[in-house]
């Protein structure tokens, strides 16, 4: 692993912490794993529908420190199942909350974490049935591209819940509160297109063409200034956190390792040699 990356991504993503052990699932791992160039693809096959449980929850993070490890420029997420997530195991989910006595130990904020500290960009690529935690999952994403005869939906409130990872919250920053709301409250599945309208998601293509496009954008991700790449989205979550004042106060410290760049020398020789949309970035 290059040193540039060694030190810029400790400043961006700390190593991990202890992480429990699982059960195993058996022969396929639920989450396949492996390289397209710098692209890392994780593609989640936890059968029948990929509904999420305290176990998968982990084997998915696990799998974004896979991606970290092996040197990757950008993520995919996607499913290799007819759809992409049907939503949550609520039969373990019923169990494990009963067993707590209505405490949920299934460290679903770090699950958050793992995605939104992840310095390099993660895009999901969404076919078919995408609902509840699915959809959240989805939207831990740094962006989301979705086949067009998807359908997406909070269906929380069928089973007497609300989303618990997260999509409230999203929901609300995206599209409003009042869209949270008809959303969340009302439980109903949409198409990819009123998706799309309403920001949710970034773009919508035809079925035929989700893996090509989804490939081509983390292509491009995966060659871009990493390092700014990593800074981008730890501004981001910061504005959307704490606000915009706060993060005016740390572009400083936060600005520090593109400016230490080997992507920004790149980039400015490339500018003044050749133009601008010319350079060549190495990354980590």
């Amino acid at each position: 692993m290059p040193e540039q990356r060694t030190e810029a991504g400790r400043a961006f993503w700390p190593v991990a912490e202890e992480t429990r052990t699982f059960p195993p699932y058996g022969e396929e791992t639920p989450v396949g794993r492996r390289t397209d160039g710098r692209v890392a693809v994780l593609t989640l096959r936890h059968r029948p529908h990929n509904l999420l449980d305290a176990a998968f929850c982990e084997r998915i993070v696990e799998a974004l420190h896979w991606a970290w490890a092996q040197g990757a420029r950008a993520v995919i997420v996607e499913s290799g199942l007819r759809h992409f997530s049907a939503g949550a195991d609520v039969d373990a989910m019923l169990a494990a909350a009963t067993e707590g006595n209505g405490v949920l130990d299934w460290r679903l904020p770090d699950v958050l974490r793992a995605f939104d500290e992840l310095p390099i960009p993660i895009v999901a690529s969404v076919h078919g049935i995408c609902a509840g935690g699915g959809l959240e999952v989805a939207l831990a994403c740094d962006l989301v591209v979705v086949g067009e005869s998807a359908k997406l939906g909070l269906v929380e409130a069928a089973v007497g819940l609300h989303p618990l990872m997260g999509a409230v919250q999203r929901i609300t920053q995206r599209a409003g509160a009042a869209r949270a709301k008809e959303m969340v409250m009302l439980g109903r599945r949409h198409d990819a297109r009123t998706m799309e309208r309403w920001g949710i998601v970034n773009r919508v293509v035809a079925d035929e063409r989700l893996g090509a496009a989804t490939m081509a954008l983390a292509r491009e991700l995966a060659a871009g200034p990493t390092v700014a790449h990593a800074a981008t989205k730890r501004l981001v979550s910061i504005a959307v956190d704490q606000g915009v004042r706060a993060a005016d106060e740390a572009m400083s410290e936060i600005q520090e390792p593109i400016l230490r760049s080997a992507d920004f020398r790149a980039g400015v020789e490339s500018l003044n040699r050749d133009g601008p949309g010319r350079a060549r970035f190495g990354g980590w």
